[in-house]
């Protein structure tokens, strides 16, 4: 089993950073207020978490674009359809009230994840990519749950 390329671990975990971020000050009204102080209300709680979540959806997207690139044929072009579909659903999905775009990051999140498994078992992925993928995906799931349940 491959490990996962420490510059992925290390910057897979720093862009958790702004997801932990909103949620710590979706839950603690004193870290959102000193936060809100230093960088302004777009960089607390739901606001960060959810503008964030859209930019790393559609970032995602580019990711799975390479991996079809590795593909052929009619695998290559289902890869391509399904690439798009995290910014799509990023851009379509993620508006309205914040608990509502807050689910659908969620469900986001969830599919982005069935389209990492779909890439790894389909080899154009690298062997330890869904490892890393799961860790990442479950902590923006964990966070996601502070807009989600306010």
């Amino acid at each position: 089993m491959e490990p996962i390329p420490r510059t992925a671990l290390i910057l897979g975990v720093a862009g958790l950073i702004p997801f932990v971020w909103g949620a710590a000050t979706g839950l603690s009204a004193g870290l959102a207020a000193w936060g809100g102080q230093f960088m302004g209300p777009l960089f607390i709680g739901s606001y960060i978490s959810l503008t964030y979540g859209t930019v790393i959806l559609s970032f995602m997207s580019g990711v799975l674009w390479g991996f079809a690139t590795k593909a052929q044929g009619p695998e290559a072009a289902r890869g391509y359809i399904l690439s798009v579909a995290p910014a799509l659903w990023a851009f379509f999905m993620v508006n309205g009230p914040a608990g509502d775009a807050a689910v659908n990051l969620f469900a986001g999140f969830l599919g982005l994840l069935l389209l990492d498994w779909h890439f790894w078992k389909m080899g154009t992925a690298p062997d330890w990519w869904l490892r890393l993928r799961i860790g990442l995906t479950g902590v923006v799931l964990l966070c996601l749950l502070v807009p989600i349940t306010r």
